[in-house]
């Protein structure tokens, strides 16, 4: 180990920090507003969402008015948006959600949230690994004549992600951002396509009909179409990565949510042109997991297809990078706060990005893609094959997650300011709060009702209620800790949520 003379950083073997300021912060200005949008963004794979949810929404559901849904959400997203973003400004942790659950309903709901954050985020990067995994090995199959198991190319992208975990985040984001635009181009370009050659209902508006969303099926779709949104909350968790937090964080947040409504919005829309509102449905029936490529077969050729095809998957790795970025943070700032061991509270020396975080997030996606691997014994088109059943599971565990996250977010939102005597000042803030975290709560209870068709189980399955109990788990036992943290070291549950500003509290106390 070696100190320098004003004993002010330590370096212990292996390139951690150990000074007290480094191992508790990360580096700040990393990013600007570009860098923080592009790596927000790419948590919401455009491609994944319009090859693979939207169809699954239109098949499944049998609901025409999608791009309606993904304006209301949008609506209930950016009235959540408001308050959370105020939020930002007061609180600068790379905890996000929970450090804002902890500033307004207390440490150990903190650490409940806590638990649920790093379950719920992990649940969704895996799940990407499954459709990855399954995709890759049919492009292989396709144009290399090369058969090999879906797992290969997961492990393969587990490894390629963690490395990528231990970089600067700004090398993160340029990757992200690469990526990101290429297949937000692609699919504007299928849009304009879908538009310029519409089906035999011509440039039908229908989707966006209010009558188009009657039935059984809206709040299930509902579920399906706000997973597509997931990755814009994640904004607060670069907070200490950026310049300027109170600005940059709140602006990324509103011009991610928008930019995705709209985004997806049209997209769902041009699908239904390409195909006629009348047709989406049974074509998608059809189709399947297929719609895109189909349509843009007929209009755009098969070299455009056969490059949409490979950008779906580069998409994919980049929601699996995404989302890795964003667990390791969570990691980070609980290892700082005591609610994970304190290595996990350390920078790369080097980098200054969570290393230990990012190696348990590898890890864990190793083994539980391991896992599914080994019970692997249906062929991949099955839908009870365990590479499809990775994606649906794990995918709908963690949406849950984040669904009651923002829920309870809202609601810390209006406590924290009332508290603070700032009542009347936010009022207006307050009231879209309650009005989103209700939205939000109404929304979860859909998608804990309607598990099993998310997950694609049969009626009476047990997978109905033991995926969400994971999150229902989660909670109890980061509650758990909480009480535990309370009653043995009450100092070390007052600084859970504060982060780095506890490390400066205490530095300024001791100087």
């Amino acid at each position: 180990m070696t100190t320098d003379s004003s004993s002010t950083s330590t370096t212990a073997a292996g390139g951690i920090s150990t000074f007290k300021g480094q191992e508790r912060a990360l580096r700040a200005d990393r990013l600007g507003t570009g860098g923080l949008l592009l790596s927000v963004l790419a948590a919401t794979a455009p491609l994944m969402v319009v090859a693979g949810v939207m169809p699954t929404t239109f098949a499944v559901m049998g609901i025409v008015g999608q791009p309606l849904l993904f304006v209301v959400l949008g609506v209930v997203l950016i009235l959540f948006s408001i308050g959370y973003a105020e939020m930002s400004r007061h609180v600068h942790n790379a905890g996000a959600f929970y450090a804002y659950i902890s500033r307004g309903l207390g440490g150990t709901a903190g650490a409940g949230a806590a638990l649920v954050a790093l379950v719920a985020y992990n649940a969704l990067q895996i799940g990407i690994y499954g459709i990855f995994g399954f995709e890759v090995s049919g492009l292989l199959a396709t144009y290399a004549e090369v058969e090999i198991a879906w797992w290969i190319p997961a492990l393969v992208a587990a490894l390629a992600v963690g490395l990528l975990g231990w970089l600067k985040i700004d090398v993160n984001a340029r990757v992200l951002g690469v990526l990101l635009v290429i297949e937000v181009l692609l699919v504007v370009i299928f849009d304009v396509a879908a538009l310029a050659d519409p089906g035999t209902e011509g440039l039908s508006l229908h989707a966006f009909n209010p009558d188009t969303l009657t039935g059984a099926g809206v709040g299930t779709a509902l579920c399906f179409c706000i997973a597509a949104f997931l990755g814009f909350e994640q904004a607060p968790v670069y907070a200490e990565e950026t310049s300027r937090p109170h600005v940059l964080v709140p602006r990324v947040m509103f011009l991610a949510v928008g930019g995705v409504a709209v985004f997806f919005a049209l997209s769902s829309w041009a699908l239904t042109v390409a195909t006629g509102p009348a047709a989406i449905v049974g074509t998608a029936q059809k189709q399947s997991a297929g719609l895109l490529f189909f349509l843009t077969e007929s209009r755009l050729g098969g070299t455009f297809t056969d490059v949409l095809h490979v950008l779906f998957v580069t998409g994919m790795f980049a929601a699996l990078l995404s989302f890795h970025n964003v667990v390791a943070r969570y990691a980070f700032a609980m290892g700082r706060e005591g609610l994970l061991p304190a290595a996990f509270g350390r920078t790369s020396g080097t980098s200054g990005a969570p290393g230990t975080g990012s190696l348990l997030q590898t890890v864990v996606a190793v083994v539980v893609v391991a896992a599914f691997a080994i019970a692997d014994d249906k062929p991949a088109g099955d839908p009870t094959a365990p590479v499809l059943q990775l994606f649906t599971w794990f995918g709908n565990i963690g949406a849950l997650g984040v669904m009651v996250l923002m829920a309870a977010a809202s609601l810390s939102v209006v406590v924290f300011f009332v508290r603070r005597g700032a009542a009347g000042a936010q009022a207006w803030r307050l009231v879209t709060s309650a009005l989103a975290g209700l939205a939000l709560l109404v929304i979860a209870g859909y998608t804990v009702k309607d598990f099993e068709v998310l997950v694609g189980a049969g009626p009476g399955s047990s997978l109905s209620w033991v995926l969400p109990g994971i999150i229902g788990l989660a909670l109890a036992a980061g509650l758990f800790l909480g009480l535990v943290l309370r009653a043995r070291d009450p100092e070390k549950h007052a600084r859970i949520g504060l982060g780095n500003e506890a490390f400066q509290l205490e530095k300024a106390a001791s100087s």
